[in-house]
């Protein structure tokens, strides 16, 4: 029986729940107090029977609270846990490697994933993302400049690009 450990920490957007597996890796995290709904999201194969809360997840939790106070590249170290088919995993690798600052469209990344035709691909790996945050799906926005969708919703996806950028930035061609 595997048991993930969560904690919800208060940002300027609302709540931010982390689940952890036993090394530490985030297994599933978003704007919400609602950890069932996160365990939910995590691939079967991954998903923990049972959750423990817990105050604070350390390193995990202080890394939620330096970046919503503006520490935007404090997220790139923490190490994420997630699986899919290959697709999957590797666009979500690819997401990693977005720069706070630089947004791609949601045909950039399809080009970066190495599937340039897969923009609806590249679109669910976005939808499919467990780890909101720590796999900045939030950094991909429509050809247009738009927000496109979010798990979290729109007001919260224009946060994290305000407080990413706060000077107007055009998202990136991937070229």
């Amino acid at each position: 029986m595997s048991v993930a450990e969560y904690a919800t920490t208060p940002t300027p957007i609302g709540p931010f729940t982390t689940l952890v597996d036993a090394e530490g890796a985030v297994l599933a995290s978003g704007w919400t107090e609602d950890a069932e709904g996160l365990r939910e999201l995590i691939h079967p194969r991954l998903r923990p029977a049972e959750l423990r809360r817990r105050e604070s997840l350390g390193e995990v939790s202080r890394t939620v609270e330096k970046y919503h106070a503006g520490e935007v590249f404090a997220i790139d170290d923490i190490a994420v846990r997630q699986i899919s088919g290959p697709f999957l995993v590797h666009a979500w690798e690819v997401l990693r490697k977005v720069p706070a600052g630089n947004p791609l469209t949601y045909t950039a990344f399809a080009a970066r994933s190495g599937r340039p035709e897969a923009v609806r691909a590249a679109a669910n790996a976005c939808a499919r993302n467990a780890a909101a945050l720590f796999v900045p799906c939030h950094r991909i926005l429509r050809t247009d400049g738009t927000l496109g969708g979010f798990r979290w919703g729109l007001p919260v996806k224009r946060w994290l690009l305000d407080h990413e950028f706060p000077a107007k930035s055009t998202p990136g061609t991937g070229t």
